[in-house]
């Protein structure tokens, strides 16, 4: 099981990346501003889910790693770390310039939910991203690797969940708020790379 720290920071650095400006809220944005409240619902939802595959990728990949050899999972770790620092100096360096987009002509909700799931379970990115971003928060002394990695993709999922379907339901008056300060985006891109570059540099140092 998880300790109530771990939780807790995990919860907190989860919530500020998944809710800084990026393709996957920005198109949940796009398809309830074009599509309407349940259809950015929909692909919200299945954009969250699309995070468990990853998290099986991470449970298996890292998982292994530790079995194998405890150097390969320090030189995983490092490598993430490196990736980390790197997309939170791209994210400081944003302008915000994103926007929110119409993302699916198929206004079924069943299918954009779908749709979402796939976009995100396909996206190489989000794979990297969870192969450096899930081990930060890993206790190895606490034993049980990877049902830890587990639980830390599941609560990743269901925070996702939550506020991709707030965003869904939102959608016209967050848009608007956006489109009305352009600024904010780039302030909540300074956060998110804050964040980044501290968990990378973190996970390069950690043991």
């Amino acid at each position: 099981m998880l300790t109530p720290e771990q939780t807790l920071g995990f919860l907190f650095a989860a919530v500020l990346i998944t809710a800084s400006p990026g393709p996957d809220n920005l198109m949940v944005l796009g398809v309830g501003m074009s599509k309407g409240r349940k259809q950015g619902i929909a692909f919200g939802l299945g954009c969250a889910l699309g995070c468990l595959s990853h998290t099986l990728l991470a449970v298996i990949g890292v998982g292994a790693l530790i079995a194998a050899s405890p150097a390969a999972f320090t030189a995983l770790k490092t490598c993430g770390g490196l990736y980390l620092v790197w997309l939170g100096i791209n994210a400081l360096r944003s302008k915000g310039g994103a926007h929110a987009g119409a993302a699916a002509a198929d206004a079924s909700p069943a299918r954009l939910f779908l749709k979402g799931m796939i976009a995100n379970a396909m996206n190489p990115k989000v794979v990297l991203f969870f192969l450096s971003f899930l081990p930060q928060f890993v206790v190895a002394a606490n034993g049980k690797v990877a049902w830890q990695l587990g639980l830390l993709g599941i609560l990743f999922t269901a925070q996702a969940a939550v506020l991709f379907g707030l965003l869904g339901v939102f959608s016209g008056t967050i848009g608007q708020w956006l489109a009305a300060k352009p600024r904010a985006g780039a302030i909540l891109d300074r956060i998110a790379g804050a964040v980044f570059v501290m968990l990378g540099l973190r996970l390069i140092v950690s043991r």
